[in-house]
């Protein structure tokens, strides 16, 4: 299936398929968060006037926005509306710290900010400040010479930046078409890889709406269901397979600034939700909660990052009887293959997942570049309409990743059998998942090397009953330098989001005894076998 061929099967832009939801159902509730709720009739007069006011303050087609905000209704239509004048919105992890937020903002050349001035306990005004001292006084600032305007939702309105309110009123009485297309760049959505920086992967309106339409009826969404989610919308699980998910189906997304099993059973509850969304992590926590037995749940179906067990307890004790499992990462928007609400439970179960209509999946031998016979794990790689333009001013890095016939090296280990289902196997790179979240060992290893009693740290990941997996560092003092492994952990939680931080820190003297090739390379599975005995751990 060709870009050309999905042309008619749904919406290929935001815009239209807003006007498609606000059409069908405008009463329907389009979002209901804490923030509060919207329905889709009013949601597509909201992303008007915000479209109204963009275009009055000069933003305009590829142009790069940031976004700070928590799930709810604002952050939903700030993304639509910069995405129906193909502006490209670039959303900012609201667990980073300074050092991580001027990275993106730097990296991604982002023109305009939109933030809360708080955020659950973060003062993101003071952070700000931090990064880019001319917020006091004038933008541009030296630090972010890109960066011409701020536009803060709250109450804490630096000297240099814009107030919501006002923002808006320079719309007023004016009015702004949407012209986005399908081949514009609706996201700039950064993820940890191998390296030691972040990379934004570009994706575009096809990309991201025709995953959302596809994965949400493989899941089983139908008009007017009520799915939760408490994806952060600042990733594509949140983004593309929940706010986009929901806008093609023409559902209520209901979402939380934070998950919290209690709290979530008691919306979903409350909210008559009829499927969820989560990882192995949020699954368990909601099966193990000690209020879940007396919740009266609606479920129907879920779309879940787990394995066959929790799947089946999914099944079995929530009641999603329809729940499906899905592979994917960022840089294909993000779904690759998911299983379907129609098949049977123990297709379902499995974990072996048809690819996603029009998306083409082969199996690399990691030696030989030969394509795998049937059943035999190598290197997923993919190849369609869900394939990222590439990384945003990396060009060695793209090109390492997507070759000139479009295929896209996952670094990622599976097989697919003789019905050309794909069965995901493990990540072939170091990532550490972490309660869902991607910790790349390099970008946190780069981050402990800047102490000063730090030679060298390694990172691996061990297990963790909670998150599945925590990092863990290996670290090597600075000769004349003593420091505890509290000090490291403390000082840590200073600079990196929190779930980046290694949970454990072991001294040592070397890595020779532990595991090294004859190259001097550490071997990081010989060390995270030895973490996990050292420390104690489960496997």
């Amino acid at each position: 299936m060709s870009a050309f061929e999905l042309e008619g099967i749904c919406p290929l832009t935001t815009p239209a398929a807003l006007a498609r939801a606000a059409a069908i159902a405008p009463q329907v509730e389009a979002v209901v968060a804490a923030g509060g709720r919207i329905t889709f009739g009013a949601l597509a007069e909201e992303v008007a006037r915000i479209r109204a006011a963009l275009v009055a303050a000069g933003i305009g087609h590829g142009d790069h926005v940031g976004l700070c905000l928590g799930n709810g209704p604002r952050w939903v239509a700030i993304f639509l509306a910069l995405g129906s004048i193909g502006a490209v919105t670039v959303p900012v992890n609201t667990r980073f710290r300074g050092e991580e937020m001027a990275y993106v903002l730097g990296q991604a050349k982002v023109r305009w900010l939109f933030i809360a001035d708080r955020f659950l306990s973060i003062d993101f005004i003071a952070m700000l400040r931090g990064i880019c001292p001319g917020i006091d006084t004038a933008l541009p600032d030296a630090t972010l010479p890109r960066l011409q305007g701020v536009v803060v939702l709250g109450q804490d309105v630096p000297a240099a930046a814009t107030g919501w309110e006002d923002f808006l009123r320079g719309g007023e009485g004016q009015a702004a078409p949407a012209t986005a297309r399908a081949e514009d760049t609706l996201l700039i959505q950064y993820t940890s890889g191998t390296t030691s920086f972040p990379k934004g992967v570009l994706l575009t309106h096809r990309n991201m709406c025709a995953n959302g339409f596809f994965s949400g009826g493989r899941m089983g969404l139908r008009l007017a269901d009520r799915f939760h989610s408490a994806r952060p919308f600042f990733h594509v699980a949140g983004s593309s397979l929940s706010v986009l998910a929901c806008l093609q189906h023409v559902c209520t997304l209901v979402t939380m600034d934070r998950f919290e099993p209690a709290e979530a059973l008691r919306l979903m509850e409350e909210e008559r939700c009829t499927h969820f969304s989560g990882n192995d992590t949020m699954a368990l926590m909601l099966l193990n909660h000690p209020d879940r037995p007396q919740r009266r749940l609606s479920l129907r179906g879920a779309w879940a990052a787990a394995s066959p067990s929790i799947v089946k307890r999914v099944i079995d004790e929530l009641g999603a009887r329809e729940c499906v499992v899905g592979y994917g990462l960022s840089e294909a928007s993000p779904n690759i293959s998911q299983s379907c609400w129609w098949e049977d439970e123990d297709i379902r179960i499995s974990g072996r997942m048809l690819p996603e209509p029009g998306v083409s999946v082969r199996i690399r031998d990691l030696q030989s570049g030969a394509d795998c016979p049937s059943g035999v794990d190598g290197e997923i790689l993919v190849r369609g309409w869900n394939v990222m333009l590439g990384y945003y001013d990396k060009p060695e890095e793209t090109a390492a990743t997507l070759d000139a016939e479009g295929w896209l090296a996952t670094g990622d280990l599976g097989n697919l059998d003789a019905s050309g289902r794909l069965a995901f196997s493990g990540r072939a790179k170091d990532i550490v998942r972490v309660g869902g979240e991607n910790v790349s060992p390099a970008e946190v290893e780069d981050i402990l090397h800047r102490h000063p009693a730090i030679r060298q740290a390694v990172v691996v990941g061990v297990p963790d009953a909670r998150l599945v997996e925590v990092p863990c560092a290996f670290v090597i003092r600075n000769q004349g330098h003593d420091c505890a492994e509290a000090e490291i952990i403390a000082w840590s939680q200073q600079k990196m989001a929190g779930f980046k931080v290694p949970r454990y820190v072991r001294f040592v003297d070397g890595f020779e005894d532990i595991g090294m090739t004859e190259s001097s390379k550490i071997q990081k599975k010989k060390l995270a076998a030895h973490a996990v005995q050292l420390l104690g751990l489960a496997g």
